[in-house]
């Protein structure tokens, strides 16, 4: 029997770990994304919301900025060890996963509640017989005041929340 020397190979992870590390990436792009887009696309107005469902936003709100850190690192450590023997393509689909998880990280940051609700900062006035944009049916939210009466309909108080107003010379916040 004859030896023979071997130059030693550079050490490689397995084929079978590298597919299963591809296939975690989209899991963790998806969960990044699903923490900060379930809570605004549950919370809409104008949308019926159950009570599981706003539970289920608001937890997910609380926990969104610890778990898109959480998934941002696990994300970049997977990305820095699929990137090694890489080719060019991959590397760019590698680079373009991480956009997205960044990106739920930053917004998980950020009060997307308050950019679905604008307060209405300077309200107009008609008179109840030119506001044809009123049905007889609607409900409105009446503020009087020194005399002064304003009624805001709540159709559109559901939209932007509030109004900053002046009514018989005294400042009002009118909400619903």
């Amino acid at each position: 029997m004859v030896n023979v020397a071997v130059e030693p190979r550079a050490v490689r992870p397995r084929r079978g770990a590298r597919l299963l590390g591809w296939a975690a990436l989209p899991l963790l792009v998806a969960a990044a994304l699903a923490v900060v887009i379930i809570p605004a696309w549950v919370i809409q107005p104008f949308k019926p919301q159950t009570q599981g469902g706003l539970e289920l936003s608001y937890a997910l709100r609380r926990w969104s900025p610890w778990a898109t850190v959480a998934i941002a690192a696990a994300a970049l450590a997977l990305v820095a060890w699929l990137w090694r023997g890489a080719r060019w393509w991959r590397r760019s689909a590698l680079a373009l996963a991480l956009v997205p998880v960044f990106a739920s990280a930053w917004a998980a940051r950020q009060n997307h509640f308050e950019w679905a609700f604008k307060p209405l900062a300077a309200a107009s006035y008609a008179t109840a017989g030119e506001a044809d944009f009123v049905a007889d049916d609607d409900m409105v939210l009446a503020v009087e005041v020194n005399g002064e009466a304003v009624a805001y309909p709540v159709r559109q108080l559901a939209y932007h929340h509030l109004v900053d107003d002046v009514v018989g010379g005294v400042p009002v916040v009118s909400t619903y």
